[in-house]
């Protein structure tokens, strides 16, 4: 499957940004798919994931309450509404398609296919 991310940009502290990602290849319904984020000078880490079904989420400590993330199978996109942002929220975002159905899996190598990822940046 290849991904595509759209909807970074600027945003002051407290604000909110929806992230999109677009994705092409008949088995996107079969994955679960997941957000990651990587700030300058660190490692990427992983922010949310969905189930298959849309029906299981799991989130990163540092975003549980102010994300959401949200699949849309019929249109084979995946979202995440990100609200009350912080500046260190501030990276760039990459979505990514599982290797499994469901989220208990939810490291960098869990995920076989990456989008090329859309930078957050959230002033203070």
């Amino acid at each position: 499957v290849q991904l595509q991310a759209s909807g970074g940009g600027l945003v002051q502290a407290g604000g909110s940004l929806r992230l999109s990602c677009a994705a092409s290849g008949r088995t996107f319904s079969q994955y679960a798919m997941g957000w990651f984020r990587q700030a300058p000078g660190k490692e990427r880490e992983f922010v949310a994931v969905i189930s298959w079904s849309g029906g299981s989420t799991r989130y990163a400590d540092p975003v549980q309450g102010r994300f959401t993330i949200a699949r849309e199978n019929a249109k084979k996109t995946v979202y995440l509404q990100m609200n009350s942002l912080k500046p260190e929220d501030t990276a760039v975002y990459y979505c990514a398609a599982s290797y499994y159905s469901g989220i208990d899996y939810y490291t960098r190598t869990d995920f076989g296919s990456w989008g090329q990822g859309t930078l957050v940046t959230v002033s203070s």
